[in-house]
């Protein structure tokens, strides 16, 4: 399905909710640059060469992962009383590093909420950088960081469900057109992973502000796929944390995506896509092998969809893969790559 242009413009979707306009990513865009890496857009010489596909590399940010871009937003908008108060933030590990970082930039202290069960590898960099970080169970990951917040007055910077926040994380989408432009090629379709919904909402509105006809795809797996489910139904949809704890993508194990980012997928998002675990898996040693990147499996969903399901792929278009992140155990990895290949 497409949708207008003037959904955009007038920032707001069909029930009345206010979205994220293009201007706050114009905004965000200079709020972030020299903190966040604006990432290359590089081409792919083993993709079909039918269905041609670049990879906007996020793994190349200086935490890893493109969840810098909102938190340093975030955190760049807040007025001197709020910075006196401290940050707190809730993440399983990338957001959780990128508040720590943008927090440390600014000198603010912040407090990380992170759920038991989240990478090691994660957990200690978001304290190298400094945050004080407090484990809790998955389900009550949420609760306890809104009881934090009012305990201690913190700021929250919530990992998606904040119009700061999308607006960084649009700012990949107003990278990905320039490029794109650039290279001489329009971006047809961008595929992106989907936990909380931050970055396919923020990416939207700027790449169907910027590139006329554009479809834009989330992707998550299969074992996480409440927001296929929401769009499917209509309605936003919440997994049991048990269900999206399953899969190996950790940073997309969110149980739902936010009121805010349901709007934004629901009038902006052509649809979403679900990758199987040995795709994700694939796709891990793809990127690794033939792009020379080390990519977490949750930041190569994207990539996953497209070679998993290249045949439901139209051919003559320009295909942009979304890679979020490269904060990977190397424990884990290793595994992964030793791996056979596996029908996915």
């Amino acid at each position: 399905m497409s949708h207008p242009a003037d959904a955009v413009a007038d920032r707001s979707d069909p029930t009345g909710t206010r979205l994220v306009g293009f201007a706050e990513i114009q905004d965000a865009a200079k709020r972030i640059a020299g903190i966040a890496t604006r990432t290359p857009l590089l081409p792919c010489s083993w993709a079909d060469p039918d269905r041609p596909l670049w990879i906007k590399a996020e793994s190349l940010q200086p935490i890893g992962a493109f969840k810098i871009r909102g938190a340093v937003n975030a955190v760049a908008s807040l007025d001197p009383s709020a910075r006196e108060a401290g940050v707190i933030a809730v993440s399983s590990g990338n957001h959780a590093q990128a508040v720590a970082y943008a927090a440390k930039r600014f000198g603010i202290d912040a407090l990380i909420v992170i759920p038991h069960g989240a990478a090691v590898n994660k957990v200690a960099a978001t304290q190298a950088l400094g945050a004080t970080v407090v484990r809790v169970p998955p389900e009550l990951r949420e609760q306890e960081t809104r009881r934090l917040a009012e305990e201690t007055g913190r700021i929250l910077i919530h990992p998606f469900d904040d119009p700061r926040v999308i607006a960084g994380q649009g700012t990949i989408g107003l990278e990905i057109a320039e490029q794109a432009a650039q290279q001489g090629f329009s971006a047809d379709a961008v595929l992106a992973p989907v936990s909380g919904g931050g970055l396919v909402s923020g990416l939207a509105v700027a790449v169907k502000e910027l590139i006329p006809g554009a479809s834009v795809f989330g992707v998550e797996p299969e074992l996480a796929a409440d927001a296929q489910a929401s769009l499917r139904s209509g309605e936003r949809t919440a997994w049991p944390v048990e269900d999206t704890w399953r899969t190996i993508a950790d940073a997309l194990r969110a149980s739902s995506v936010g009121a805010l980012t349901w709007e934004h997928l629901r009038a902006l998002v052509d649809d979403v896509l679900t990758v199987s675990e040995p795709a994700i898996r694939n796709a891990v040693r793809e990127l690794a092998a033939s792009a020379q990147l080390v990519v977490e499996p949750g930041g190569a969903v994207a990539v996953a969809a497209y070679l998993s399901n290249l045949h439901q792929l139209p051919p003559g278009r320009n295909y942009v893969a979304v890679v979020s992140g490269g904060n990977v155990d190397l424990d884990a990895y290793a595994a992964i790559l030793s791996g056979p290949p596996a029908e996915a």
